[in-house]
């Protein structure tokens, strides 16, 4: 393809991180397609033409429906609420256009199903906004794994704690309900699920408790309304080669900004990697002189790619917008037939869905639960 003709749904935090990507993605690759920015819908046709401006959009709308049937447009970006999102990516799907749509799927995972059916039966590229795989930082870990560098894996933990839902005198939201979902569980939960996807593998079984630190709280017409989902998380998991984990989800937990701690074991040695020091991780191997055993701090740099495409020296860090520009690229790349992607498209993605869910099953019926 010469051109990508781009429309884009949403234009919240992360319809404004797509369109910065798809700004971007050519200067920092060079080697992709001319991205025409074709068509953006929202809620109306005043805040549609205000973000058009803002993110460079030629056309714009108050329908979501027109971006979909516009004929120029050959990707859509769905960036909405997560209980729009089967709606909106179906009739992507079925209008023949390519599909970029944020996590998780959809609450229900019914209509994840019908999502991973549309995408089947129209042949075309639908992937789900997981970039957090793309840091190097992660794919140098991920190399590193499959180099055997700290042995048979046997245990990994990830904590994911976020203080956004922490205030117990902040207002009800529509987060609050239950049409938004489980709470962390599928807000928080898809994100470590995601590494553990391409890190280690797929999770064969599940037993998951979950908690509401809040269980009320006061509307913005001073109402009091029950809290309709989970703020914590904690799950139980074991995974197909054999090893076992434990995954911790708190969107109430005061100091956390965005930490994504991830431990892995090994035979032979440990890797350690926080969300919140992104641009390094820490490498335990045992077979270091035991005069000098310790976990060491590597930070990445061009040596670990993509990085060297955005800044040409070590420490001076890539940022979570640069990580959705990789993602785009690797979008664009599955799009022009390229099958070695570092990306998670829907056959994947409704696999860590189903994962999400035989969690909830797992905590209302108190038992472990199996993933076929």
């Amino acid at each position: 393809m010469r051109k990508i003709g781009v429309g884009l749904i949403g234009t919240g935090y992360m319809g404004k991180c797509h369109a910065l990507a798809w700004n971007a993605v050519k200067p920092v690759f060079g080697d992709t397609p001319d991205i025409a920015l074709v068509h953006l819908g929202e809620a109306n046709e005043e805040l549609a033409r205000e973000k058009a401006a803002e993110f460079g959009f030629v056309k714009s709308s108050g329908d979501w429906r027109k971006v979909v049937e516009d004929p120029e447009v050959d990707v859509v970006s769905v960036t909405t609420p997560n209980k729009f999102h089967a709606e909106m990516a179906i009739a992507t799907l079925r209008a023949g256009k390519h599909l970029w749509c944020e996590k998780p799927m959809a609450p229900n995972l019914g209509d994840a199903e019908a999502m991973l059916e549309a995408a089947r039966q129209s042949g075309k590229v639908a992937v789900l906004g997981y970039n957090y795989i793309q840091n190097p930082t992660i794919r140098h870990i991920g190399r590193l794994l499959r180099e055997n560098a700290i042995g048979r894996v046997n245990h990994v933990r990830v904590e994911m704690d976020e203080d956004f839902m922490a205030d117990p005198d902040a207002p009800f939201s529509h987060r609050h309900e239950a049409v938004s979902g489980y709470g962390a569980l599928d807000d928080f939960g898809v994100h470590p699920l995601s590494l553990i996807t391409v890190l280690l593998g797929r999770v064969t079984s599940v037993m998951c408790d979950m908690a509401k630190p809040q269980e009320r709280r006061r509307t913005a017409d001073g109402a009091e309304r029950e809290v309709e989902v989970h703020d914590v998380a904690n799950a139980l998991i074991r995974l197909e080669n054999g090893a076992s984990g434990t995954l911790h989800f708190n969107r109430a937990a005061w100091g956390r900004k965005g930490r994504i701690a991830l431990q892995i074991f090994g035979s032979k040695g440990s890797i350690l990697f926080d969300q919140e020091r992104f641009n390094e991780f820490q490498l335990y191997l045992a077979s270091d002189r035991a005069t000098e055993q310790g976990f060491r701090t590597i930070l990445t740099g061009p040596q670990h790619e993509p990085y060297g495409r955005f800044i040409p020296a070590p420490g001076h860090g890539l940022g979570f917008n640069d990580l959705k520009i990789i993602e785009c690229r690797e979008l664009i790349r599955r799009i022009s037939g390229d099958g070695e992607v570092n990306i998670i498209d829907f056959e994947a993605g409704f696999r860590i869905e189903r994962t999400v869910h035989a969690m909830a099953r797992s905590f209302h019926e108190g038992r472990w639960i199996e993933i076929p």
